[in-house]
C-alpha cells in the first residue's frame, strides 16, 4: 500500500514532517509499535527521556530498517536535568538508548525555575554545536519564557512544543510562534481521546466520510504552522492519522471546530512544573 506524501514545514534550516508519531505513554512492545508506525509511513518520531520509550524507539527504527537520513527524530531533556552537566549526561543517555549518533531535534521538555535559563540554553546550544542535535527548541514554555529562551540561546530555536487541540484555545501562543518564525508542534492533538466523543467533530466527519480523528488533525494541519504528533498503538489508526493531506475543511468547518474551545480544555498541567499559561 502506498504511503501518503507528508509535506514538511521549515524554520531556521529545519525541515520537519508535518505529522509526527508521538511515543509518550506508549505501553506494551514499544519497538513493535514504532516499527509499525514507520512501516505505515511515519518519518518523524517524537521521544523523550522522561517517557521511558527511547530504547523502544531505537528498537523500532532498527526493526523497520528505514535509513537514518530518512528519519526526523526528536527527544527531550527533562526538567530535573537542566543544569549543564546533567543536561549533557541526559543527551548522551538518550542517544545511547535510541542507538543513534545524533537527534534531529533536541528540546527542553519543561522549564525549571530552579535552574538559570541561560545555563540551560547554553547546554542546549552546546549539544547542537557538538553535533549531537541538528536543531533545538523548547516545550511547555509560555510566551515570556519563550522570548527569554530565544534571547539567551546562542543557536536559533526552531519549534515550541505544547498541548494543542480544539478544546484548548492556543491562538495567542500560535500567533506568537508565527511572529518569531517558530513551528508549533502540537502534542495531545486528539485530547488523549476526549475529542473522539465530540458531536461537532462527529458531524463533520460523517459529512466528509472521514474518521473523526482525521478531522481534528486536519484542523491543526490546515492552520499552516502546526505539526501534530498523534499517538496510537493500532496500525489502522496510525495509517488514518497520517492520511490527512488529500482533503480540506471548509472555512465554516474550521470555525465550527475552533468554537469547541473550553476553559477546562487543558490536559497536561503538572503542579509545580507548569508555567503560568498564556
Amino acid at each position: 500500500m502506498a504511503h501518503p506524501t507528508v509535506p514538511t514545514l521549515a524554520a531556521h534550516g529545519a525541515e520537519i514532517p508535518v505529522i509526527g508519531f508521538g511515543t509518550g505513554m506508549l505501553t506494551g512492545s514499544v519497538g513493535e509499535i514504532v516499527a509499525a508506525a514507520l512501516r505505515a509511513g511515519y518519518r518523524h518520531l517524537d521521544a523523550a527521556r522522561k517517557y521511558g520509550t527511547e530504547e523502544g524507539v531505537g528498537e523500532g527504527i532498527r526493526a523497520a530498517k528505514i535509513p537514518r537520513e530518512k528519519l526526523f527524530i526528536t527527544t527531550k531533556v527533562s526538567h530535573e536535568n537542566l543544569r549543564p552537566a546533567d543536561f549533557a549526561r541526559s543527551v548522551d543517555t538518550s542517544l545511547a538508548a535510541l542507538g543513534v549518533s545524533h537527534v534531529d531535534l533536541l528540546l527542553v521538555h519543561w522549564p525549571n525555575p530552579q535552574v538559570p535559563l541561560g545555563d540551560t540554553m547554553g547546554a542546549l546550544a552546546r549539544a547542537k554545536r557538538q553535533g549531537l542535535a541538528r536543531h533545538v527548541g523548547v516545550a511547555n514554555f509560555n510566551i515570556a519564557l519563550l522570548d527569554e529562551a530565544i534571547r539567551l540561546c546562542p543557536e536559533p530555536l526552531v519549534t515550541l512544543q505544547a498541548e494543542c487541540h480544539p478544546h484548548l484555545d492556543q491562538t495567542k501562543l500560535l500567533a506568537e510562534c508565527r511572529r518569531r518564525g517558530l513551528i508549533f508542534t502540537a502534542y495531545c492533538p486528539l485530547g488523549r481521546g476526549r475529542l473522539l466523543r465530540d458531536p461537532i467533530l462527529a458531524d463533520i466527519a460523517a459529512h466528509k466520510g472521514r474518521p473523526l480523528a482525521q478531522i481534528a488533525l486536519r484542523w491543526l494541519v490546515q492552520q499552516g504552522n502546526i505539526i501534530p504528533i498523534p499517538r496510537s498503538s493500532n496500525p489502522k489508526r496510525m495509517a488514518e492519522n497520517l492520511d490527512v493531506f488529500d482533503f480540506a475543511l471548509t472555512e465554516d468547518e474550521m470555525k465550527r471546530i475552533a468554537a469547541l474551545k473550553r476553559p477546562d480544555g487543558r490536559i497536561a498541567d503538572p503542579a509545580g512544573r507548569a508555567p503560568a499559561w498564556d
